[in-house]
């Protein structure tokens, strides 16, 4: 099979520097919750380095309730996302968020010493939509992983095309090479 004449090649890098390992307060330290409304931030203390899902966790076993988080994606569009609070664990979303301009936290559920943080996982957002997963090879601090990174995708929303690496991001660079399907 041959490349054909006029054609242009369809593999990308994407190239992601100093990438800071997971922190789940990075966005928003522990913040109390309001005992009767839903309690709306908008400034925050952090964002995301990259485009990045968004992680949320309680301070004990009785935090309840859904947080939105609001913001954009790598393209630039605004994007949301609900996650059910669950505890003291943390909650990972699916999405990518390039920056987070809003999140709503859910009133406290059983006493007034409830608190949420909101921070950043481990899934870096790819800057395209793509139908099947064609990411080619993954990199971190210029070694090739050994282990194919775990790669979610959608034709329809460039914000649910992730890259999860299998080794921990501590703060060097990331290179994704990928090819595109559109």
């Amino acid at each position: 099979m041959s490349k054909i004449v006029g054609s242009q090649p369809r593999i990308s890098t994407l190239r992601l520097a100093s990438v800071v390992a997971a922190a789940n307060a990075l966005i928003l330290a522990d913040t109390a919750l309001d005992a009767e409304d839903v309690t709306v931030v908008e400034v925050f203390a952090g964002q995301p380095d990259v485009a990045r899902n968004i992680t949320v966790k309680g301070n004990d076993a009785n935090v309840a309730g859904d947080v939105t988080i609001s913001g954009v994606n790598a393209a630039g569009e605004a994007i949301s996302e609900t996650l059910a609070l669950a505890g003291a664990a943390e909650v990972a979303g699916a999405k990518a968020f390039a920056r987070v301009t809003l999140v709503d936290l859910p009133p406290y559920d059983t006493a007034d010493t409830e608190r949420i943080r909101v921070g950043v996982g481990s899934k870096l957002g790819l800057p395209v939509a793509l139908d099947r997963n064609t990411v080619i090879a993954a990199f971190r601090d210029g070694a090739r992983e050994t282990t194919a990174p775990t790669v979610a995708v959608s034709a329809g929303a460039v914000e649910s095309n992730t890259v999860t690496l299998n080794s921990a991001l501590n703060g060097t660079d990331v290179v994704i090479d990928f090819y595109e399907t559109h």
